[in-house]
Protein backbone atom coordinates (compact mmCIF):
# COMPACT_ATOMS: atom_id res chain seq x y z
CA UNK A 1 0.00 0.00 0.00
CA UNK A 2 1.51 3.30 -1.09
CA UNK A 3 0.74 5.94 1.50
CA UNK A 4 2.39 8.53 3.73
CA UNK A 5 3.35 5.90 6.35
CA UNK A 6 6.06 4.58 3.98
CA UNK A 7 8.45 7.54 4.33
CA UNK A 8 11.79 5.78 3.87
CA UNK A 9 13.96 7.59 1.33
CA UNK A 10 11.63 10.59 1.10
CA UNK A 11 12.94 14.16 1.25
CA UNK A 12 11.60 17.39 2.71
CA UNK A 13 10.84 16.44 6.32
CA UNK A 14 13.89 18.03 7.91
CA UNK A 15 16.47 16.45 10.22
CA UNK A 16 15.66 13.63 12.62
CA UNK A 17 15.75 15.01 16.14
CA UNK A 18 17.28 12.62 18.67
CA UNK A 19 16.10 13.17 22.25
CA UNK A 20 18.65 12.38 24.96
CA UNK A 21 17.34 9.96 27.62
CA UNK A 22 14.01 9.76 25.82
CA UNK A 23 11.31 8.18 28.02
CA UNK A 24 9.21 5.27 26.79
CA UNK A 25 6.10 7.45 27.09
CA UNK A 26 6.13 11.24 27.11
CA UNK A 27 2.63 11.48 28.61
CA UNK A 28 0.57 9.14 30.78
CA UNK A 29 -2.14 8.84 28.13
CA UNK A 30 0.39 7.33 25.68
CA UNK A 31 0.95 4.39 27.98
CA UNK A 32 -2.80 3.91 28.30
CA UNK A 33 -3.18 3.86 24.51
CA UNK A 34 -0.49 1.19 24.29
CA UNK A 35 -2.21 -0.83 27.01
CA UNK A 36 -5.54 -0.60 25.17
CA UNK A 37 -4.03 -2.19 22.08
CA UNK A 38 -2.71 -5.12 24.13
CA UNK A 39 -5.91 -5.51 26.14
CA UNK A 40 -8.25 -5.47 23.17
CA UNK A 41 -6.12 -7.72 20.98
CA UNK A 42 -7.90 -11.01 21.86
CA UNK A 43 -11.28 -9.56 20.85
CA UNK A 44 -9.94 -8.73 17.40
CA UNK A 45 -10.73 -12.20 16.10
CA UNK A 46 -7.10 -12.88 15.26
CA UNK A 47 -6.94 -12.70 11.46
CA UNK A 48 -8.89 -9.44 11.42
CA UNK A 49 -6.44 -7.77 13.83
CA UNK A 50 -3.93 -7.64 11.00
CA UNK A 51 -5.89 -4.61 9.86
CA UNK A 52 -4.49 -2.55 12.77
CA UNK A 53 -1.63 -1.52 10.47
CA UNK A 54 -3.87 -1.38 7.43
CA UNK A 55 -6.27 0.94 9.28
CA UNK A 56 -3.37 3.14 10.41
CA UNK A 57 -2.07 3.39 6.84
CA UNK A 58 -5.46 4.64 5.65
CA UNK A 59 -5.32 7.74 7.87
CA UNK A 60 -5.37 10.73 5.45
CA UNK A 61 -1.83 12.08 4.87
CA UNK A 62 -2.57 15.55 6.26
CA UNK A 63 -3.88 14.00 9.47
CA UNK A 64 -1.14 11.37 9.67
CA UNK A 65 1.62 14.00 9.49
CA UNK A 66 -0.03 16.21 12.11
CA UNK A 67 -0.44 13.38 14.66
CA UNK A 68 2.09 12.04 17.12
CA UNK A 69 2.90 8.32 17.14
CA UNK A 70 0.40 7.40 19.84
CA UNK A 71 -2.27 9.74 18.52
CA UNK A 72 -2.32 7.52 15.43
CA UNK A 73 -2.57 4.46 17.65
CA UNK A 74 -5.49 6.04 19.51
CA UNK A 75 -7.39 6.65 16.25
CA UNK A 76 -6.88 3.03 15.19
CA UNK A 77 -7.86 1.69 18.65
CA UNK A 78 -11.07 3.70 18.51
CA UNK A 79 -12.00 2.40 15.05
CA UNK A 80 -11.11 -1.21 15.90
CA UNK A 81 -13.07 -1.09 19.17
CA UNK A 82 -16.16 -0.04 17.22
CA UNK A 83 -15.62 -2.62 14.48
CA UNK A 84 -15.21 -5.51 16.90
CA UNK A 85 -18.13 -4.42 19.10
CA UNK A 86 -16.11 -3.83 22.25
CA UNK A 87 -17.71 -0.40 22.71
CA UNK A 88 -20.60 1.51 21.15
CA UNK A 89 -20.55 4.94 19.55
CA UNK A 90 -22.61 6.32 22.44
CA UNK A 91 -20.11 4.99 25.00
CA UNK A 92 -17.26 6.71 23.17
CA UNK A 93 -19.23 9.92 22.83
CA UNK A 94 -20.30 10.04 26.48
CA UNK A 95 -17.14 8.61 28.01
CA UNK A 96 -19.28 6.28 30.13
CA UNK A 97 -19.84 2.52 29.93
CA UNK A 98 -23.38 1.39 29.14
CA UNK A 99 -24.30 -1.15 31.86
CA UNK A 100 -26.91 -2.69 29.57
CA UNK A 101 -24.51 -3.28 26.68
CA UNK A 102 -22.90 -6.73 26.61
CA UNK A 103 -19.48 -7.10 25.04
CA UNK A 104 -19.17 -9.89 22.46
CA UNK A 105 -17.92 -13.26 23.61
CA UNK A 106 -14.22 -13.88 23.07
CA UNK A 107 -14.01 -16.23 20.10
CA UNK A 108 -11.64 -19.21 20.22
CA UNK A 109 -8.32 -18.91 18.47
CA UNK A 110 -8.48 -19.93 14.81
CA UNK A 111 -6.69 -23.13 13.82
CA UNK A 112 -4.93 -21.17 11.07
CA UNK A 113 -3.52 -18.55 13.46
CA UNK A 114 0.27 -18.88 13.44
CA UNK A 115 1.17 -15.64 15.19
CA UNK A 116 4.19 -13.49 14.36
CA UNK A 117 7.06 -15.45 15.92
CA UNK A 118 9.55 -17.95 14.50
CA UNK A 119 7.66 -21.12 13.55
CA UNK A 120 10.43 -23.68 13.35
CA UNK A 121 8.75 -25.28 10.34
CA UNK A 122 10.68 -27.19 7.68
CA UNK A 123 9.80 -25.64 4.33
CA UNK A 124 11.99 -25.67 1.21
CA UNK A 125 13.71 -22.32 0.75
CA UNK A 126 13.63 -20.67 -2.66
CA UNK A 127 16.83 -18.68 -2.06
CA UNK A 128 20.14 -19.19 -0.28
CA UNK A 129 22.88 -16.99 1.12
CA UNK A 130 24.89 -15.22 -1.57
CA UNK A 131 22.07 -15.29 -4.11
CA UNK A 132 21.15 -12.15 -6.04
CA UNK A 133 17.47 -11.23 -5.89
CA UNK A 134 15.22 -8.39 -6.92
CA UNK A 135 12.49 -6.91 -4.72
CA UNK A 136 9.17 -7.18 -6.51
CA UNK A 137 7.06 -4.21 -7.59
CA UNK A 138 4.19 -4.63 -5.14
CA UNK A 139 1.57 -1.93 -5.54
CA UNK A 140 -1.86 -2.69 -4.13
CA UNK A 141 -4.51 -1.41 -1.77
CA UNK A 142 -3.61 -3.93 0.92
CA UNK A 143 -0.89 -3.75 3.60
CA UNK A 144 2.57 -5.19 3.02
CA UNK A 145 5.97 -4.69 4.62
CA UNK A 146 8.11 -4.15 1.56
CA UNK A 147 9.47 -0.57 1.70
CA UNK A 148 8.69 1.45 -1.39
CA UNK A 149 12.30 2.56 -1.93
CA UNK A 150 13.59 -0.99 -2.57
CA UNK A 151 10.90 -2.14 -4.99
CA UNK A 152 12.45 -3.18 -8.28
CA UNK A 153 15.98 -3.02 -6.81
CA UNK A 154 18.57 -5.80 -6.67
CA UNK A 155 20.10 -7.08 -3.45
CA UNK A 156 22.11 -9.97 -2.02
CA UNK A 157 20.78 -12.64 0.34
CA UNK A 158 22.88 -12.47 3.52
CA UNK A 159 21.00 -14.88 5.78
CA UNK A 160 17.95 -17.14 5.93
CA UNK A 161 16.21 -16.33 9.23
CA UNK A 162 13.80 -19.26 9.13
CA UNK A 163 10.05 -19.49 8.63
CA UNK A 164 7.50 -16.91 9.81
CA UNK A 165 3.84 -16.38 8.98
CA UNK A 166 3.34 -13.65 6.38
CA UNK A 167 2.11 -10.49 8.12
CA UNK A 168 0.51 -8.83 5.10
CA UNK A 169 -3.13 -7.76 5.08
CA UNK A 170 -5.55 -8.36 2.22
CA UNK A 171 -8.13 -5.89 0.94
CA UNK A 172 -10.70 -7.33 3.35
CA UNK A 173 -8.51 -6.15 6.24
CA UNK A 174 -7.66 -9.74 7.15
CA UNK A 175 -4.18 -11.03 7.87
CA UNK A 176 -3.29 -14.37 6.21
CA UNK A 177 -1.51 -15.93 9.16
CA UNK A 178 -1.74 -19.32 7.48
CA UNK A 179 0.94 -18.47 4.89
CA UNK A 180 4.33 -19.47 6.39
CA UNK A 181 7.39 -18.35 4.41
CA UNK A 182 11.13 -18.00 4.77
CA UNK A 183 12.33 -14.55 5.81
CA UNK A 184 15.71 -13.43 4.45
CA UNK A 185 18.09 -10.66 5.40
CA UNK A 186 18.83 -8.88 2.13
CA UNK A 187 21.61 -6.32 1.60
CA UNK A 188 21.00 -3.44 -0.81
CA UNK A 189 23.79 -1.07 -1.80
CA UNK A 190 23.01 2.61 -1.53
CA UNK A 191 24.28 2.97 -5.09
CA UNK A 192 21.56 0.58 -6.27
CA UNK A 193 18.92 2.45 -4.31
CA UNK A 194 19.88 6.09 -4.84
CA UNK A 195 22.53 6.17 -7.57
CA UNK A 196 25.24 8.82 -7.50
CA UNK A 197 23.63 10.59 -4.54
CA UNK A 198 24.99 7.85 -2.27
CA UNK A 199 28.31 6.38 -1.10
CA UNK A 200 29.64 3.06 -2.40
CA UNK A 201 30.42 1.83 1.13
CA UNK A 202 26.88 2.35 2.46
CA UNK A 203 24.37 -0.52 2.56
CA UNK A 204 20.81 -1.12 3.77
CA UNK A 205 19.85 -4.47 5.34
CA UNK A 206 16.20 -5.54 5.29
CA UNK A 207 14.41 -8.67 6.52
CA UNK A 208 12.00 -9.64 3.75
CA UNK A 209 9.49 -12.41 3.19
CA UNK A 210 10.18 -14.82 0.33
CA UNK A 211 7.10 -13.72 -1.64
CA UNK A 212 8.55 -10.18 -1.84
CA UNK A 213 11.55 -11.44 -3.82
CA UNK A 214 12.32 -12.90 -7.24
CA UNK A 215 15.55 -14.08 -8.90
CA UNK A 216 17.48 -11.15 -10.38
Amino acid sequence: MNSIHDMGGMHGFGPILVEDDEPVFHEEWEGRVYALALTWYPWARYKEWGSFRHTLEKIPPKDYLSMSYYERWFVVNELKALQTGIVTENELKNGQADPEYLMPQLEPQSDSWLGSGHLGQEIDAKFEAGGIVRAKEINGREHNRLPRYVRGKKGTIIRDNGVYALQDTNEKDEQPYDDPQHVYTVRFSSKELWGNASHENDFIYLDLWESYLEPA
